[in-house]
C-alpha cells in the first residue's frame, strides 16, 4: 500500500510532513475503497440487474439517433428513468430492513414501465423501428420478472 499504518515502522506523530493520524487516516481509507472496489456484490449476479445494465447500454446507443430537438426533453427523461432501473435494484438490495428494499425494488420497477412508457413514445414518433420497441418491450418484461420476484420476497418475508 501506497500508505503505512500507524505502528508499521512510524511512532505516533512522526509521519513526514502529515499531521498527527493522517497516514493512518489514508491508510484505512485506501484499504477501505480497496476492498470495495474488489469485492463482489451479491446485486450483480442477478438476472434483473445484469439485464438492466444491458438496457441501459441500448437505451444509450438508440438515444444517439434521436432528433437533437430531443436531447434535453424525452432523451433526459429517458435516461434517467433507464438508469433509475439498476441504481435502486443495486441501493435496495444494499438495505438491511427488507421494508427498505421492498421500497427501492418497487421505485426500480416503477422506473422500468416509466422506460418503456418513453420509449413508446419514441416508437410512436418514428424515432425507433416497431422492430426496437417490440426488442425493448420483451427485454423490459424478461427484467421486470425477476424484479416483481425479488420486490415480493423483500415485501412477504
Amino acid at each position: 500500500s501506497a500508505f503505512k499504518a500507524r505502528g508499521e515502522g512510524e511512532g505516533e506523530g512522526e509521519g513526514e510532513g502529515e499531521g498527527v493520524g493522517e497516514g493512518f487516516l489514508k491508510s484505512s481509507l485506501s484499504n477501505k475503497l480497496l476492498i470495495i472496489f474488489t469485492m463482489d456484490f451479491s446485486f450483480e449476479k442477478l438476472a434483473a440487474y445484469t439485464r438492466s445494465m444491458d438496457l441501459v447500454e441500448e437505451v444509450y446507443q438508440v438515444m444517439k439517433t434521436f432528433p437533437q430537438e430531443e436531447r434535453y426533453s424525452l432523451c433526459d427523461q429517458l435516461r434517467r428513468a433507464v438508469v433509475s432501473v439498476p441504481s435502486n435494484i443495486a441501493e435496495g438490495l444494499s438495505r438491511f430492513s427488507e421494508k427498505e428494499k421492498a421500497h427501492f425494488l418497487e421505485i426500480s420497477y416503477g422506473s422500468l414501465m416509466e422506460t418503456y412508457c418513453q420509449l413508446s413514445i419514441a416508437a410512436r414518433l418514428h424515432y425507433i423501428t416497431e422492430t426496437q420497441m417490440a426488442k425493448f418491450k420483451e427485454e423490459i418484461q424478461e427484467i421486470g420478472k425477476p424484479l416483481a420476484g425479488l420486490r415480493n420476497k423483500a415485501a412477504n418475508p
